[in-house]
């Protein structure tokens, strides 16, 4: 495609990344919205978008399905929960257009932030750290047993995709055992997946179960009573996916009652975690807020994902993380 192409951006971006953005775009327009946020900002109906060929950022979607003009879309974000719609999807297929999201600029920011916390609760870092911040009471009696290798043990990721593709690959050294659970298995995974359904199944033999799930109407609730129930004495639940696929009532009670060692957890419903939520109470809670996707030239990596996109689409080939 050798027509100049007029791109719309509503991603808050870093000035070095604009100047990126606009020196890879060649000839092609920039048009920068004027009211921009970051890949958690819900949009609404934007005036410029309405003359792009091209979106970059989080466009509102009903724009997205009424506008036959736009050829392309590219998500800023790995989460594509207000554009997983079947009427989204049919108007791009009807039309010939496209979408895509950023899924590989954000698996190993998501991958690292994971193994930091599965590294810190198996040298209990944390309790340590609260310990010197409280009584100083130099635990050593108290902590040292419940200190952990991660050799032989069990890791069942839910949301089994790009994050946990390459989790798998920081946790090779670690001899682990590692079982992969995703709502459609594809069959090119790199660990054993399995169905989605099958969660009650792998619970029980799990040590750390990680969930990274999206939110969608079929994952709310997908951890409550009876999935914390299941799961052995002393295994360790990761939430990284969205807060809205874990009771938080049933998480704080597993913790409570003792059945959980511990919860880390970057994502929580509601966002953000009210000061007086029980969660920030729970024994052996951990909570970050919502930034393991996050690293320091994050919008530059956004940039550098769009416009190695944008080559492929002028020259008609697949594109990356095409999810229609």
């Amino acid at each position: 495609m050798s027509r100049n192409l007029k791109i719309w951006c509503n991603q808050n971006l870093s000035d070095a990344a604009i100047a990126e953005l606009k020196l890879g775009l060649g000839n092609h327009t920039l048009d920068l919205a004027e009211e921009r946020g970051n890949n958690l900002t819900v949009s609404g109906p934007a005036a410029g978008l309405a003359s792009a060929d091209i979106a970059f950022g989080q466009p509102d979607p009903e724009q997205v399905i009424e506008l036959g003009s736009l050829l392309w879309t590219e998500l800023t974000s790995a989460g594509y929960t207000r554009y997983d719609r079947d009427d989204l999807r049919a108007a791009l297929s009807q039309r010939g257009a496209q979408m895509t999201n950023s899924s590989t600029v954000y698996d190993a920011p998501c991958a690292e932030h994971l193994l930091a916390f599965m590294l810190a609760q198996s040298r209990q870092l944390l309790q340590s750290y609260a310990d010197q911040l409280g009584p100083r009471s130099w635990s050593t009696a108290a902590l040292r047993p419940n200190t952990r290798l991660l050799s032989d043990q069990t890791v069942l990721i839910v949301g089994y995709g790009a994050i946990g593709k390459r989790l798998n690959e920081l946790l090779k050294p670690f001899n682990l055992e590692i079982i992969g659970l995703r709502r459609t298995v594809r069959g090119d995974e790199s660990v054993p997946t399995y169905s989605v359904d099958k969660l009650e199944r792998y619970l029980p033999g799990a040590d750390h179960v990680i969930n990274i799930l999206p939110a969608h109407a079929s994952t709310d609730g997908v951890f409550g009573e009876t999935q914390f129930v299941l799961m052995k004495t002393g295994a360790v639940f990761y939430n990284i996916g969205r807060g809205s696929t874990v009771s938080q009532s049933a998480l704080d009670a597993a913790l409570r009652s003792g059945r959980l060692a511990a919860a880390y957890l970057d994502v929580t419903d509601p966002e953000p975690l009210p000061p007086d939520h029980t969660l920030w109470t729970s024994p052996n809670c951990f909570i970050t807020p919502h930034i393991a996707g996050g690293h320091g030239d994050e919008t530059i990596s956004l940039v550098r994902h769009f416009l190695a996109n944008l080559a492929r689409f002028e020259a008609g080939e697949k594109l990356l993380d095409q999810i229609v």
